[in-house]
């Protein structure tokens, strides 16, 4: 039965690509028993040569570095009574706005963070400030941010959980175990290409395409790298994981909001897991042309994997409509 929806789902993804839509892509499937199917189509790099897609291509996975790094760890930090989620990130960077004590950052905690349900702004460009790293973290923690009025998705929750994640390892981001089969580099011959960037002045390949998490040398909201079989192995052992009643996987299902759970998005009208997924899914997505999607009711999991953004990300590439069709095609839209 699955084959037949995977057909239709790569389907999706092939049309995609034949109308130059974006240069190419891999989608994989993973069950509960580990049965997977991969598939590549198009080019991981059009510019400045092209080199074919194939399902051993290394992706940079963007913000699936969220979920799939950062979140593992504070979740598991706190199920071994390492961190209080309710408790504030000062527990951890009492550092945090230290020349204003009574400040609503002070206040912001772990458990805030993973649901994007504080008060920082959605897009800020850190990597302009300049290019000492440990200036730019010390820039992070004592700047006054402006707060916005209601809670939005938010790279800064992330940054400042990877921040947490340094001081508790007492090393640089980049320094620890990226997971099996994940890396925080590339190799430019075999990893897909992304942007032609403007300020660095060349075409990112096997390089961290997300400016602030480049200039920072590591951030726990951007920069691991992985394939198609390295996020299915990710995925696959989450769902064994549910299955043994882990309660680090129950709160990547546990809702914060309406939209969001510890770490994770959850369905919603409109989200890029399509329309049919059940209710225990959990997912998310990055901004190069990835996603990830588990559903724990049926036992499986899906990964679109694109180079959407290369060779520039000013360009409608219709990512999200690609996603949801291939997520509806995977559950069984005919």
């Amino acid at each position: 039965m699955m084959e037949g929806r995977f057909e239709r789902a790569f389907d999706a993804l092939d049309k995609a690509v034949a109308s130059r839509r974006i240069p190419g892509g891999v989608l994989g499937v993973v069950d509960f028993e580990g049965n997977r199917m991969t598939r590549a189509v198009g080019s991981a790099a059009i510019v400045p040569e092209r080199r074919p897609m194939s399902v051993d291509t290394w992706f940079d996975l963007a913000s699936l570095s969220k979920v799939i790094f950062t979140t593992s760890r504070i979740l598991a930090l706190a199920s071994e009574g390492f961190i209080d989620l309710d408790a504030p990130l000062t527990s951890v960077i009492p550092d945090f706005r230290q020349y204003d004590p009574n400040c609503w950052e002070r206040q912001v905690t772990f458990r805030q963070c993973l649901g994007h349900q504080t008060h920082f702004p959605g897009v800020e460009p850190i990597y302009t400030y300049g290019d000492d790293p440990e200036r730019l973290r010390a820039f992070i923690l004592q700047r006054e941010w402006q707060k916005v009025e209601t809670p939005v998705y938010s790279d800064i929750n992330f940054i400042l959980l990877g921040i947490v994640l340094e001081r508790l390892s007492g090393r640089p981001l980049r320094e620890l175990d990226p997971g099996r089969g994940f890396a925080f580099s590339g190799d430019p011959d075999e990893t897909a290409a992304t942007e032609r960037c403007h300020w660095r002045g060349r075409v990112m390949c096997g390089e961290v395409h997300d400016e602030n998490c480049y200039a920072l040398q590591g951030s726990g909201h951007a920069g691991l790298f992985g394939t198609v079989d390295a996020v299915l192995g990710f995925a696959g052992r989450l769902m064994e994981r549910d299955f043994a009643g882990d309660p680090a996987v129950k709160l990547m299902q546990e809702p914060l909001s309406e939209r969001r759970t510890h770490g994770w998005e959850r369905p919603y009208e409109g989200w890029h897991g399509g329309g049919l997924c059940s209710a225990s899914t959990i997912g998310h997505t990055g901004f190069t042309g990835t996603s990830l999607c588990i559903d724990f009711e049926r036992g499986y999991a899906w990964t679109l994997l694109t180079n959407r953004v290369h060779p520039s990300r000013h360009f409608d590439s219709g990512i999200m409509a690609l996603r949801r069709a291939v997520s509806d095609f995977i559950n069984g839209a005919e």
